[in-house]
This record gives structure tokens, C-alpha cells and sequence, in this order.
């Protein structure tokens, strides 16, 4: 496993010692960005500061040097996407930080995205998203949603204030793999019940995977709702829609 000292961006090596305390995460981040060259970690640098024309800057120069679309997209991008998800988690960062970190990613992906859709790589599966009825808080869904696509996710976001039956239109309507669910106040939580009820009562239940997640919401919460799966941030949820993905292929292919 390699060390801090691995990683030659010292802005990174930084962040990490004074923000990533769990020692899971630590290894991680670590190995990602020790794996990742000097270039792509300047990149996850810029995005963590927010510095949006800095990364469109990088992700520009690096496409022109050859380097390929999915280097930039996992070792520069979504690796700085993955310390922000930490450092909003923990509460070091707030609203704003968090959308001047997402400005930045889109200033990188809107030079990746076109690339992926020209070579015709096919999505990992296709994930609904909403924050539920009654609830306008959409930031952690956003966030979400932008670390979904970066991972190779086709994502319908729904926005806020989602009812049961918006949600169950877009599944008729677009029959994704996953639906995910967010909520930000105890006071809408019970609404991701409500709509896994809903979605029980129309037969839809067993035909695709359920997750649920925002800052109230906690594994044990997420069982008794019924749902699938439960993220405690961006990147859990990224992590969790994979292995949900791939069990849904399978349940499909038996």
C-alpha cells in the first residue's frame, strides 16, 4: 500500500493529512493519487481549490498532448471529486465551496463527454435520480448525480420536490438499472418509503434497485424503508450504484 508521501502533489498530500481521517479513505485516496501522474494530480488539485478555468486549462493541454479521455476523467476529475465528497461529508467545506468544486468538473467534463459519446462506449447502466416530495434540497443529489456520470452512469435527474409518481413515470419511461433517492430533512425521509410503497403497489419493485441516501438518512433507516442500498456520500453512492448495476445484470440475465 503506498504512502503519503507517495503522492508528489504536495497541495493533495496536504489535504489528505489534515481532512481524511478515516483510515479506510486515507489508504484509498492515497492509492488513487499515487497511481495518477504528477499532471492528473495537479488536476484533482485545481478541482479541490474550485479553480474551474485552471481545470479547463489542464483537461484542454492534456487531450492535446494524447492523453486519453478516461485518465483525465478518473485520475484528474472524479479524483478530486472524491476528496470534495469527503471533505462536504465532514463538514470542511459548505455549499459554496461545493459548487465552485462542481463548476469546476463540468469546466473538465465538457471537453470528456463528447469523446465518450463519439467512441460509443456504452453507459454502465442508467440510475434515475430525485430528491423526494416535499423536499427542495438538491446539492448532495447534484453532487451525486455529477460523480455518476463522471463514472460512466447515463443519469435522468428529476431535480427536487419528487413524488411518487414522477418517479415511477420515469422508470416506465426510461427503464433504468437503479433509482436513487435523496432527502435532507427527517421531515421528508419518510417520503423514500412512501415511494418504494409506490412502487411495490404498481409491480415495478423487483424490476430495479433502490438507493437511498442524504445527511439524516443511515443504513438502518435505508433497510426499514425497503431500499437496496444506502450511500453516506457522493462517492459511496458511486460505489454502491456499481454494485447495484452489476447485480441487476445479473438478476436480468438468469
Amino acid at each position: 500500500m503506498p504512502e503519503l508521501t507517495s503522492v508528489a502533489n504536495e497541495f493533495l498530500r496536504t489535504e489528505i493529512e489534515q481532512f481524511v481521517e478515516r483510515p479506510d479513505e486515507r489508504e484509498r485516496l492515497i492509492a488513487l493519487y499515487a497511481g495518477a501522474s504528477e499532471r492528473m494530480q495537479s488536476m484533482s488539485a485545481a478541482l479541490v481549490e474550485g479553480e474551474h478555468l485552471l481545470v479547463d486549462a489542464l483537461a484542454r493541454e492534456a487531450l492535446a498532448d494524447g492523453v486519453p479521455a478516461l485518465e483525465i476523467m478518473d485520475d484528474g476529475l472524479i479524483a478530486g471529486m472524491a476528496l470534495v465528497g469527503i471533505k462536504f461529508r465532514e463538514n470542511f467545506i459548505f455549499v459554496p465551496e461545493v459548487l465552485a468544486c462542481a463548476r469546476a468538473m463540468k469546466a473538465g467534463m465538457s471537453y470528456i463527454e463528447p469523446i465518450l459519446s463519439e467512441s460509443g462506449i456504452e453507459p454502465i447502466a442508467t440510475v434515475v435520480m430525485g430528491t423526494v416530495k416535499g423536499d427542495l434540497h438538491d446539492i448532495g443529489k447534484n453532487l451525486c448525480t455529477m460523480m455518476l456520470r463522471g463514472a460512466g452512469f447515463e443519469v435522468i435527474d428529476l431535480g427536487v420536490d419528487t413524488s411518487p409518481d414522477d418517479f415511477i413515470d420515469a422508470v416506465e419511461e426510461h427503464r433504468p438499472a437503479l433509482l436513487g433517492m435523496s432527502a435532507l430533512l427527517t421531515t421528508t425521509m419518510p417520503n423514500m418509503g412512501v415511494t418504494i410503497e409506490a412502487f411495490i403497489d404498481a409491480e415495478l419493485r423487483d424490476e430495479i434497485g433502490i438507493m437511498v441516501g442524504g445527511a439524516p438518512v443511515t443504513q438502518d433507516f435505508a433497510e426499514d424503508m425497503g431500499a437496496d442500498g444506502y450511500g453516506k456520500d457522493a462517492v459511496a453512492c458511486v460505489e454502491l450504484a456499481k454494485r447495484l448495476a452489476e447485480a441487476e445484470k445479473h438478476r436480468v440475465e438468469a
